[in-house]
């Protein structure tokens, strides 16, 4: 995954985007690319029915969007397959080609979660120390908080440091069955099956 993580600068959204909605053993998520690079997933679907504008770079300047629902876009058919191939077991890292938009410090904990390997997890300490800033927890979560291709992008092997599972996008109970999902696949070697 980490080679095909793409941060480059903020710059103008573009108003179209290719969206398509996928069955999974979590229920139905949407994947959406525009660009030539998977940009979101979202568990709820409903945030993008609602979904009419991005805001663009400038204050108060807005640019509509238009939504090719069903997309046979080349990237979310890729994901799509990949998503499959993890749920049956058969995949442990992702290959489509990302985009996520932020911040350095967003940018540095995303490729960070990139790297905790499949069926494993880390605090939001370790991350912070890992970053070299060992005091900066609430920032990881923060960042995590704004991983727009949750799963893909693993922020579900985050987890307290108590080892509660606490934030995440899709909820506590999504977080559980992803995390559930990879240590039914991953054997206790630390090699996948």
């Amino acid at each position: 995954m980490t080679k095909t993580l793409d941060h480059r600068p903020k710059s103008l959204p573009e108003a179209f985007r290719h969206v398509r909605t996928t069955k999974t053993p979590l229920g139905t998520v949407a994947l959406v690319s525009w660009g030539g690079r998977l940009r979101e997933l979202h568990f709820d679907v409903r945030d993008l029915a609602t979904e009419e504008v991005i805001a663009d770079c400038a204050p108060c300047k807005r640019i509509p969007v238009q939504i090719d629902w069903d997309s046979d876009d080349a990237i979310l058919v890729q994901a799509e397959t990949e998503l499959r191939e993890y749920f049956l077991g058969q995949r442990t890292r992702f290959s489509v080609p990302c985009f996520l938009q932020g911040t350095d410090f967003q940018q540095r904990v995303w490729k960070l979660l990139c790297r905790i390997p499949y069926g494993e997890t880390r605090s939001y300490g370790e991350l912070a120390r890992m970053m070299g800033s060992p005091n900066a927890s609430r920032a990881v979560g923060a960042a995590l908080g704004r991983n727009p291709i949750g799963l893909i992008v693993p922020c579900h092997r985050v987890i307290g440091s108590t080892g509660k599972l606490v934030g995440f996008a899709g909820g506590i109970t999504v977080k559980q069955q992803l995390l559930d999902h990879e240590h039914r696949f991953h054997a206790p070697s630390g090699r996948v099956k």
